[in-house]
């Protein structure tokens, strides 16, 4: 990641933090000192977005190519260098490769879920599914652990998501907005952006009459976690609703034309357009679905034709714009599908099948260290390289970690259950060298 330093050598970033330590009686020379020791924490996130890859993209045809295996393993796609030196994507992703130095490319991530739903709920958790517990999504956390303004949404889902708030209750849910914005048009979220004739006024004479009518039933709720729940979240959509600034946050429309050229006009692109307004806005969580991925027939023609050059497009704008409005550095970039495909290609249907042994994700920004890959799968992509890769607890455990979130941490069920953040994994310590 790219940071400002002075002829000193200081980041911009470390010289803000000695100027808060200065009010606390530390100079620079102590600053200095604290760091060498290891006590100066790395820039954390403050937002995130999460970009989910439904289906299960192709690791070999997309972020691990392999162009030295045999023809049924390595496809019909060639590598391409990209501006990190060493480091080589498919050919159907040059934005991407122009953008490298923007991420960290995890290879050789593993797990042994081969079904969608059970993959998705592992990749969009951080914890294997257990039948006794929906454990939280990450925009639930992070909505819990880094409040966002009253006037805001705190978990924006463009268009859905499969995150569910889980153990930490429907307080916690995502406002999901249902569709996807177009181009240079205004773009109204059902439920947050005024219509069909809906005043505040009227909003207002609505919400006095449930206010009355709650009143009457208050007996009934004071045992009850979801009456309260849904108290606090219609509160807090009342105040979305009525706010001018979330309705500015969602107009896609008002982006300056060099920002807004960055995403070419599709509704993956645009959404991920969305999600950098939201983020600069004051939004911390921000889940982006990009569905389409399941290439069991027709792999490398649905690949070329469409699901590629939308990727490409659409989170190299994402990656560019973070940068070009100053928001890289405090926004964590998430990418991922619930599992890879399989290495040999299906001779019939020309297609992959599902492949949870070795996958890729991308992650960036967050003070993460961006233009370097990490980890590695086998020759022919089969499996982690060296049988050593990372599981999906790893990556949610760093992913926390780059927002200043322990992992370790642990909620608890009505009944008093402790639950943690995070079962099991670690951080990935070469993401934060």
């Amino acid at each position: 990641m790219t940071t400002q330093r002075y002829c000193d050598g200081v980041r911009r970033r470390d010289l803000l933090r000695v100027g808060v330590l200065g009010a606390a009686g530390l100079g620079l020379s102590d600053y200095l000192r604290l760091a060498e020791a290891g006590e100066v924490n790395s820039a954390k996130a403050t937002s995130a977005i999460f970009i989910n890859l439904t289906g299960g993209p192709s690791h070999l045809d997309s972020f691990d190519p392999k162009p030295q295996a045999p023809q049924e393993y390595r496809g019909e796609f060639q590598p391409i260098a990209t501006t990190v030196p060493g480091i080589e994507i498919c050919e159907h992703l040059p934005k991407l490769a122009r953008c490298a130095d923007k991420l960290a490319l995890l290879r050789g991530v593993s797990h042994s879920l081969t079904e969608h739903q059970m993959g998705t709920k592992y990749l969009n958790t951080g914890n294997r599914p257990l039948p006794s517990l929906e454990y939280p999504g990450y925009g639930a956390v992070v909505s819990k652990e880094l409040p966002a303004p009253r006037d805001l949404p705190p978990f924006v889902a463009i268009p859905k998501t499969p995150q569910v708030a889980g153990v930490l209750g429907v307080e916690y849910a995502p406002f999901s907005t249902q569709s996807t914005p177009r181009a240079g048009k205004p773009f109204t979220v059902r439920g947050i952006t005024l219509g069909r004739g809906l005043t505040i006024d009227k909003l207002e004479r609505r919400r006095n009459l449930l206010g009355d009518l709650d009143a009457g039933f208050r007996a009934y709720e004071q045992d009850s976690g979801l009456l309260k729940g849904l108290d606090r979240f219609s509160q807090r959509a009342h105040d979305i609703l009525s706010s001018p600034r979330s309705s500015l946050a969602f107009d896609v429309s008002q982006e300056p034309k060099s920002i807004a050229g960055l995403f070419p006009d599709y509704p993956f692109a645009q959404s991920c357009l969305l999600a950098a307004r939201l983020v600069e806005a004051g939004v911390r969580f921000v889940s982006v679905d990009h569905g389409g991925w399941d290439t069991h027939d027709n792999n490398f023609q649905q690949l070329k034709d469409k699901l590629l050059p939308e990727l490409d497009g659409g989170l190299a704008g994402l990656l560019t714009a973070l940068e070009l409005k100053g928001l890289l550095e405090t926004t964590a970039v998430f990418a991922t599908g619930e599992f890879g495909r399989t290495p040999k290609i299906n001779p019939q249907r020309v297609g992959r099948d599902h492949y949870p042994r070795a996958m890729f994700v991308l992650l960036g920004g967050g003070g993460m260290q961006d233009g370097r890959v990490i980890g590695g799968s086998d020759a022919r992509g089969e499996a982690p390289a060296a049988g050593k890769g990372f599981s999906p607890d790893d990556v949610a455990t760093s992913f926390y970690h780059s927002l200043g979130i322990d992992a370790s941490r642990e909620y608890h069920t009505p009944t008093g259950r402790p639950v943690a953040i995070v079962r099991h994994g670690t951080v990935i310590e070469e993401l934060f060298a």
